[in-house]
């Protein structure tokens, strides 16, 4: 069996939209996308050595494996990648598997097969999906010292959750910390 691991981004406020790129992610008229930009080398030098070093597989939703498409010889491509998505039909990276129809459900199936992590980069739509479907069994956060208001938020308001235990928590130079949650009970 499988684990899911979510990696995010996220602001003080809980906000995980449009990190990197002002247009990154407009939608609901969010207009405060790259607020991490500020904050990014120091904390990507710290998800290569936390989250990236050990083999994974990737989920993504369709919008983050595109802003992805321009990392195919990265590390990031090393294992295998799923994207959830109706329309996708020519994925660019080898070793791709398209989810359509209920996510949830295909997700589900792959946690039951044997192989490495599964890490959920970025993806609102489909972290809500697989938190909805209680599928994410780690929240691995990295808290940027900036508030933003509104905008997607990692956790929305009818979200139940539950218990969390707290495995890891490591501050950046810059102020960024990630903290590294497991469902507990």
């Amino acid at each position: 069996m499988r684990d899911i691991a979510a990696l995010t981004f996220i602001t003080l406020d809980g906000v995980m939209q449009a990190v990197r790129l002002p247009d990154e992610d407009r939608s609901g008229g969010f207009t405060s996308g790259g607020w991490a930009a500020d904050y990014w080398d120091p904390v990507m030098e710290q998800v290569q050595r936390e989250a990236m070093a050990e083999p994974y597989d990737m989920l993504l939703g369709r919008k983050t494996y595109a802003l992805f498409s321009s990392h195919q010889d990265s590390s990031m491509n090393n294992g295998h990648v799923y994207v959830a998505s109706s329309g996708l039909t020519d994925p660019k990276w080898q070793n791709v598997t398209v989810l359509s129809g209920d996510v949830a459900s295909e997700v589900r199936k792959i946690k039951q097969q044997d192989g490495p992590l599964l890490q959920i980069h970025g993806s609102w739509q489909l972290i809500q999906a697989l938190l909805t479907a209680d599928l994410i069994d780690e929240f691995r956060l990295w808290v940027f010292p900036v508030t933003v208001g509104s905008g997607k938020r990692l956790f929305q308001s009818d979200f139940k959750g539950g218990p969390l235990k707290l495995l890891k928590t490591e501050p950046t130079g810059n102020g960024v910390v990630m903290n590294v949650y497991r469902k507990s009970g």
